[in-house]
């Protein structure tokens, strides 16, 4: 048996987890001087009041090497191999600290995927590898495949507020925007691991997220067909719907997925983000 398993990051909803029988391991996220799971007693809502209140940053940390070994020992303590995916490497520790746990547990059996993306850029390729699982096929087999499409996802994301990228320090073309981010709301791409700002929209966020998935549009239609996912972190509903419709109108993919972000990646783009992620046709 093949054994799934994500970091936090990964933004996927309880139902696509269950469904796909996925292990999902939290990272941390510190607020002052209280260090949370990600997904486990604090929400992102909390976290950005506690950021408003304090004017500080919430911090996160990577899993402990500690927790990452016990994880991966269980997972495989059957005999079984798993397939460990994490957030870009450029972003996080998370990626050396699995590497460096598999190795010591069992590094014939358990594969480290860095997925070079982060929220559901992530998460699609966590999908893709548990669809294969559940063919049938074996993990080498999955593993290569998985990093021969790596480049192919199609992660951004339209943000409302520089601030919190800015305080994280995760994309360095956003501190040239700051002095004149007055209702500006920069397109941040994910590429080679790394997020940069690209087009940058004004006006009003519903106006401006309508306009984001129209310039997608020829993107959509050249896209796989299974899966497309709308991420946000606190959108309203009226927003989300019209994303919803938009893509409904293309008439092409299979299953549109909404996924509210969790916490790790909603203390990096702060609330009002929302992003159309998927995988490009080869």
């Amino acid at each position: 048996m093949i054994k799934i398993i994500s970091d936090s990051t990964c933004d996927l909803s309880a139902e696509l987890i269950d469904r796909y029988n996925i292990e999902v391991l939290p990272l941390h996220i510190i607020l002052g001087e209280t260090d949370y799971l990600d997904g486990q007693g604090i929400t992102p809502d909390e976290i950005y009041r506690w950021s408003d209140e304090t004017r500080l940053s919430p911090k996160t940390a990577a899993i402990s090497m500690e927790d990452a070994a016990a994880a991966l020992e269980n997972a495989v303590k059957d005999g079984d191999e798993a397939i460990v995916f994490t957030i870009s490497s450029s972003m996080s520790s998370t990626y050396n600290v699995m590497r460096m746990a598999a190795e010591a547990v069992a590094p014939e059996r358990i594969h480290v995927i860095d997925s070079k993306n982060l929220s559901t850029g992530a998460g699609l390729q966590v999908i893709s590898a548990a669809e294969m699982a559940a063919q049938g096929k074996p993990a080498a087999e999955i593993v290569e495949a998985i990093k021969a499409d790596r480049s192919l996802v199609r992660a951004s994301f339209v943000v409302d507020t520089l601030t919190y990228l800015h305080r994280g320090g995760r994309c360095s073309s956003v501190a040239a925007l700051m002095g004149g981010a007055l209702r500006l709301h920069p397109r941040i791409g994910v590429a080679e691991g790394k997020m940069s700002a690209g087009k940058k929209y004004r006006g009003r966020m519903d106006r401006v997220i309508r306009e984001y998935v129209a310039d997608m549009k020829n993107d959509l239609l050249k896209a796989r067909k299974e899966h497309v996912f709308i991420t946000h972190s606190g959108c309203d509903e009226e927003t989300i719907s019209a994303v919803r419709a938009m893509l409904e109108e293309l008439n092409y993919f299979s299953e549109i997925h909404i996924t509210r972000a969790g916490g790790v990646v909603s203390s990096h783009c702060g609330p009002g983000t929302l992003g159309v992620l998927f995988i490009a046709g080869e």
